[in-house]
């Protein structure tokens, strides 16, 4: 099962960790694993691409964790919790479709 975190600080989301493999199919066809990967990496490149400062991230084999920078602020908070809000309506949607392969856990990590 693929498990993310989506990592609130009070109403604001701070980041977020997806972890493990659904299961599906093989290493690399994989469709639940490949819709999570679609999405989560998607946030991080909006991140990259829209904020002044980068999110700090690790990327690896069944496990992407994303930080937005400490002192964000403004407007940059506001474009970063636009794409990590979408983020995340897109994973729970998956969740309801597929709650055998995903989950999708939201609160204080």
């Amino acid at each position: 099962m693929v498990e993310i975190k989506v990592i609130y600080d009070g109403d604001a989301i701070k980041g977020f960790k997806a972890q493990g493999h659904a299961g599906y199919g093989s290493a690399g066809q994989d469709i639940y694993c490949a819709g999570v990967s679609a999405i989560t990496g998607t946030a991080l490149i909006g991140l990259q691409k829209h904020l002044s400062q980068p999110p700090v991230y690790e990327l690896r084999e069944g496990w992407l964790e994303c930080k937005l920078p400490d002192l964000l602020d403004g407007e940059d908070l506001e474009k970063a919790q636009l794409i990590l809000s979408t983020m995340e309506a897109g994973l729970i949607s998956l969740q309801d479709n597929y709650p055998q392969y995903i989950k999708v856990l939201t609160g204080r990590y």
